[in-house]
């Protein structure tokens, strides 16, 4: 059971975010083995730091379903049960997960707390998106993780130090709601 009721604002923060990682899908550079390098788990991170662990969930999980049901949120303006079953499934269907432990590392407010939650949320990420990859591909963990993870170190590493230094700022402006 939810501790506090979600207002409007809540849900029109929420849907905003799962709009904004719809778009950040779009941002996409195909690579070798299948599994795209997108800008989704940069949105998924902002959501976390931004809303919290609840609402960066509950924003995550209405982008998931909404992929679901076959709106074109996904890579490519594709949606649909068959992306989420596919080879980079693992990665989507963790992005509430993801939202939720970076959300939970940023209500604590401090800039390690925040970081350990970004490193925890991307290792979740990482680590569902290779089990799916190998699991459907039939290939072993190693080349899940050669295709999953290891060219999208560097980009990663980016993409945390830029989601905790722009999420830190916006949440000191006091540009979104309380956690």
């Amino acid at each position: 059971m939810l501790k506090k009721k979600m207002t409007t604002h809540d849900l029109s923060f929420i849907a905003l975010f799962a709009a904004l990682t719809a778009v950040m899908a779009q941002i996409s550079i195909p690579m070798p083995l299948g599994v795209p390098m997108t800008m989704q788990t940069f949105a998924i991170s902002m959501a976390g730091i931004l809303l919290g662990a609840r609402r960066g969930f509950v924003s995550a999980l209405v982008y998931v379903l909404l992929g679901a049901v076959g709106a074109p949120v996904f890579a490519k303006l594709s949606g649909g049960l068959p992306i989420i079953v596919g080879p980079t499934g693992g990665f989507i269907l963790s992005f509430p997960l993801m939202a939720w432990l970076v959300g939970y590392g940023a209500e604590k407010q401090t800039v390690p707390a925040v970081v350990l939650g970004l490193l925890a949320g991307t290792v979740v990420n990482y680590i569902c998106g290779m089990i799916m990859f190998s699991t459907i591909t039939g290939q072993g963990l190693l080349v899940a993780f050669n295709a999953c993870v290891l060219p999208f170190i560097p980009t990663t590493v980016v993409k945390i130090i830029a989601a905790c230094v722009i999420g830190i700022k916006i949440r000191k402006r006091s540009l979104v709601p309380d956690y």
